[in-house]
């Protein structure tokens, strides 16, 4: 690689990394969005399998203020699941609360949307919320999540995560959500993607699903979430990133599951994104260090290494407040070089290992089959 394409992919790596820091430093400075008067809100949570901290998870929506009801459904596609149990011991604990356990009938090639399609059915509420099973809120949640929907320029609304992790390879996952998919997504209306949505956080409401034709009109797909944004922005609605973070578990313990699991995302990216996923190395600043040093383009190697471990500590530590960031972020361009080969492993198949189950894709991100 001769010197002068090393400079112009490295400027543009650096071009990237610097628009990311701007968007990091302009989420970190939000005001959370002014509300009135709250809706009454359903939050919709499938569920499959006991997830490390569930109950504490279920129990953080539980225990939100908001000045308007609220309701929480739970369905699994298998009625002995054994999280149903930590629902029942949460209407133990919250018996005025209005937590019910939908019983699921619809079957969709994503099981997960499968449950969705019945949650919808029994909400009762105008806006509907839908998050991760395993997500932990703050206190104010509801509140902040919500009030950007008094818009009726806001279609859906959506919000980042952190990771915790108790493995070293959960660790190192933990890093890569932090400083380099969180800034990827802040970036991305600065370079016109308008559709975005985060399955840590989905708001929206009812009406609007239902235009989309309802949770039906994507249980073919595996990016459920981004295919929901993806359809409720083309009404003519935009999508709005909440300044509120929540939190999340990595629950791999071997470098086996987290290359897993970051390669079912490298694939689901590809099919859903189409040519822009082909363009993603040249954002892995990483790769391009790498290849100043080969060079000897030592000066170019040094400004890229700085703004991208700037940008990983802005993104990590100020915006999410990862612990995990603020101690690893100098650790970006060797994520960077990582995400490269889960690219390159991302670019060739059409099979994910999603749980217990591998999954092939078409080109358009359908689920084709699904084997035991």
């Amino acid at each position: 690689m001769t010197f002068w394409v090393v400079v112009a992919l490295a400027s543009v790596a650096g071009g990237y990394q610097f628009a990311a820091l701007l968007a990091c430093v302009r989420q970190w400075w939000r005001k959370p969005a002014a509300g009135g008067k709250p809706q009454a809100v359903s939050i919709l949570k499938p569920v499959r399998g006991l997830d490390p901290g569930f109950y504490a998870a279920i129990r953080s929506h539980a225990t939100q203020e908001y000045g308007a009801p609220f309701e929480m459904l739970f369905g699994a596609a298998d009625g002995e699941d054994p999280a149903l149990g930590e629902v029942r011991r949460l209407q133990a604990e919250f018996p005025k609360l209005a937590i019910r356990i939908v019983p699921v009938e619809a079957a969709a090639p994503n099981a997960k949307v499968g449950v969705l399609i019945d949650l919808a059915r029994a909400a009762r509420y105008p806006l509907l919320l839908v998050n991760d099973s395993d997500i932990v809120v703050p206190p104010g949640y509801l509140r902040q999540v919500t009030a950007p929907l008094e818009q009726e320029s806001v279609g859906i609304v959506t919000a980042l995560y952190r990771a915790r992790a108790a493995s070293i390879p959960g660790w190192w996952e933990a890093l890569g959500i932090a400083i380099d998919f969180a800034p990827s997504v802040l970036v991305a209306p600065l370079v016109g993607v308008k559709e975005f949505g985060l399955g840590a956080t989905l708001v929206f409401r009812a009406a609007q699903l239902e235009a989309i034709g309802g949770f039906r009109a994507i249980g073919d797909y595996l990016a459920d979430d981004y295919q929901l944004a993806k359809r409720i922005t083309q009404l003519g609605t935009q999508a709005w990133m909440s300044e509120v973070v929540v939190e999340t578990n990595v629950g791999d313990t071997t470098w086996a599951g987290v290359w897993r699991h970051q390669v079912r995302w490298a694939r689901t990216i590809r099919v859903s994104r189409g040519e822009g996923y082909l363009g993603l190395p040249v954002t892995q600043a990483g790769l391009w260090i790498l290849a100043a040093l080969v060079t000897g383009s030592w000066s170019i190697a040094l400004g890229l290494t700085i703004i991208r471990c700037v940008t990983a500590l802005v993104a990590g530590a100020m915006v999410l407040r990862s612990p995990v960031a603020s101690i690893g972020f100098w650790l970006a361009p060797l994520w960077d070089v990582w995400a490269f080969a889960v690219w390159l492993a991302g670019l060739m198949g059409s099979s994910v290992v999603w749980r217990d189950s591998i999954l092939r894709l078409s080109r358009d991100g359908k689920l084709l089959r699904q084997e035991p």
